[in-house]
């Protein structure tokens, strides 16, 4: 539906990044969400094309983010709860909170970013929610019925039990926080992942946090340039065009840009070019006017991802 009265602007569905210790279940709740949400056909054929994908629930398309949890991909997770409009917080009920529980609760602060727990592993031996919400208690996360109000969803990533409450939350954040998008704008987002692939060069993921991209639209992500020459959305289907919130995979880069960069699109290399000229001239003004360093300069991304 549209917004008031300004062409393009819609209510988008968000963007939810899942973060928690090792082990906790985040990969599990997620293959769950995606196997039981995403249409039959679809979903046998994903095969983690990226590390995002896109379900529908209650009408609404909801775009979880993959992140790690080793303690390796720190940095990774915090740029996974900047970039994201919704956290779940996944915390084991045998478990309770652990070193990259305290982590990710520390990148969600941070950030500002409205979350959700998600008390995981309800269904095994020696779980108890009451006390991973007191574990939760003395790492200053109150939740809800128990002195404080960040929703709270006991469920088990194995059975599906409360995956369905899990998701009408999300959706009930989601409209809390008015998401809008419009979609007749530029893109603009952020790259979640990149890659140099032996045969199709430099690809990256991006997050459409607003706007459409199209095939021919020129995307600038930090230093570098992108002519985008194909453009797949998370199926790893071909698409002429993609619209926030998607995630999307573009071939076309002149080299691999990094993942957490922003991104914006043109319609022109000029104007791209520029950009990428002024992003240049802010780096090495934050480098107190060092030269970029040369792993910036030849395009050489280390893939964190």
């Amino acid at each position: 539906m549209n917004k008031g009265k300004d062409k393009g602007i819609l209510v988008r569905g968000p963007i939810v990044a899942v973060l928690g210790h090792i082990d906790h279940g985040k990969s599990t709740l997620l293959d769950y969400i995606r196997k039981t949400n995403v249409v039959a056909d679809e979903a046998g054929g994903i095969t983690q094309h990226i590390r995002a994908y896109e379900v529908v629930h209650a009408s609404q398309t909801i775009t979880f983010l993959d992140t790690p949890g080793h303690e390796a991909f720190h940095a990774m997770r915090e740029r996974g709860a900047a970039i994201a409009d919704i956290v779940i917080l996944v915390v084991a009920a045998d478990d309770g909170v652990k070193a990259q529980t305290l982590e990710a609760i520390k990148a969600i602060t941070e950030s500002k970013t409205p979350y959700i727990v998600a008390i995981n592993k309800i269904d095994k031996t020696g779980a108890s929610i009451e006390r991973t919400k007191q574990t939760l208690a003395e790492a200053e996360v109150l939740v809800e019925g128990y002195g404080g109000t960040i929703p709270c969803i006991p469920i088990s990533a194995k059975t599906g039990d409360g995956i369905p409450e899990l998701l009408d939350m999300i959706s009930l954040v989601a409209e809390m926080e008015t998401l809008d998008g419009n979609k007749v704008a530029p893109a603009h987002g952020f790259v979640l992942e990149s890659s140099l692939d032996p045969k199709a060069g430099p690809l990256a993921t991006l997050i459409l946090r607003e706007g459409t991209l199209h095939v021919g639209d020129c995307v600038a992500a930090g230093t570098y340039i992108a002519k985008v020459k194909k453009l797949e959305n998370f199926l790893g289907v071909s698409v002429v065009e993609a619209s926030c919130p998607s995630p999307v995979r573009i071939y076309g880069f002149n080299a691999v840009p990094q993942a957490g960069e922003e991104f914006s699109t043109f319609t022109n290399k000029k104007d791209a070019e520029s950009y990428c000229k002024e992003q240049e001239v802010q780096a090495k003004s934050a480098l107190g006017g060092s030269p970029v360093p040369s792993a910036v300069a030849d395009g050489i991304r280390e893939n964190i991802f």
